[in-house]
């Protein structure tokens, strides 16, 4: 059985402390000094113009309040068209990326101490203006995806690059700074399974396990989930059901997570799956597919399955199912909390400008 809401809870997409020094190249100035605006600090906020593909994507939302919360000046600003629903997938065409293009440069104009490009896609519009530094995130499918090319030919052109896994920093093969998305600490903690079930309206002697994508959303390969559930379903004396919830609000998502038994993850590529993190901090056993920063942030994690061969999976989610109890995944992620990723990243914006 699957409950399906109407649209994301959001990607995911994160990683150690580690961080490369990010290389600045001339793009047909005097170098990197010659667009990086004067050193005005002491005067007044860092002002940050953010270019992104969707700012309604939580983890973005996220990253622009705990920067603001810093006394960081935030702008966003996103090119024309529609885009999917989907936080990192959009639909525009190319048409709406070009007249991006004079909208960005006009708007650098306006005493902006940096561009800050969120998604591989607004890379060249950063890059079309020369003023300023520029900052480039890169989120997982605009590195892994169909544009990873243009990802990285951009990279190689900004003056620091973030992302958010050490697979990710591998595949882009250049200086850079893996920062994860910080996960909200308060919001995402353990909570009795039977009332957050019951404010659901989960069966409370089924066992269920969360599935935070649309099924459209082939990259994490619903139909995987699916036959994993069913063949945990035949192996385990109770009733067991695969969760598709998406859409709901990001308050609510917290809830699900401890109405779950487990979280299953069975994308193909990943860049730091935010769910991972976020049901870690929860203590909600995980079993998922090795892709992204996944295996090394659920290294040492007690209840946690990682592997690609689909034997081992169901190992993990019958061993879950069939004596329901919590992991201890809390711990291993509190160092990525919302308040130690603005730190990071505005340290980032501190070494361009």
């Amino acid at each position: 059985m699957e409950s399906t809401r109407s649209e994301t809870t959001g990607p995911d997409t994160s990683q150690s402390e580690t961080t490369r020094s990010a290389r600045a190249l001339d793009r047909g100035t005097s170098g990197p000094e010659a667009r990086t605006a004067p050193d005005t600090r002491s005067e007044r906020t860092t002002r940050v113009l953010n270019l992104v593909s969707n700012r309604d994507a939580r983890f973005f939302e996220q990253q622009v309040r705990t920067l603001e919360e810093r006394g960081v000046d935030c702008e966003t600003v996103t090119p024309p068209g529609d885009h999917l629903a989907g936080e990192d997938v959009t639909e525009r065409s190319v048409g709406d990326y070009l007249r991006f293009v004079p909208q960005v440069v006009r708007e650098s104009l306006d005493g902006y101490d940096l561009v800050h490009a969120n998604y591989g896609l607004t890379a060249p519009m950063a890059l079309a203006q020369v003023r300023l530094p520029v900052v480039l995130s890169l989120w997982g499918t605009d590195l892994f995806g169909e544009y990873g090319w243009l990802s990285k030919r951009c990279a190689r052109h900004c003056d620091a690059v973030i992302v958010m896994s050490e697979e990710m920093a591998r595949e882009l093969d250049a200086p850079c700074h893996v920062i994860p998305h910080g996960i909200d600490m308060e919001k995402f903690a353990p909570r009795p399974t039977d009332e957050a079930r019951a404010h659901v309206g989960w069966d409370p002697d089924a066992r269920h396990v969360l599935f935070p994508y649309p099924p459209s959303r082939g990259i994490k390969n619903h139909e995987r989930a699916r036959r994993l559930v069913e063949r945990a379903d035949d192996r385990i004396d109770r009733d067991a059901k695969l969760q598709v919830v998406y859409g709901v609000p990001h308050a609510e998502v917290a809830t699900y997570m401890n109405a779950a038994d487990a979280l299953l993850l069975t994308s193909d590529h990943e860049g730091s799956p935010n769910a991972v993190k976020e049901a870690m901090a929860c203590n909600l056993p995980v079993v998922s597919t090795d892709v992204g920063d996944v295996a090394d942030r659920l290294d040492g994690v007690s209840l946690a399955t990682v592997s690609d061969d689909d034997d081992e999976l169901l190992a993990g989610l019958v061993d879950v199912l069939d004596d329901p109890r919590p992991s201890d995944g809390r711990e291993a992620v509190r160092d990525i909390s919302l308040r130690r990723t603005g730190e990071r990243i505005e340290a980032v914006y501190e070494s361009v400008t």
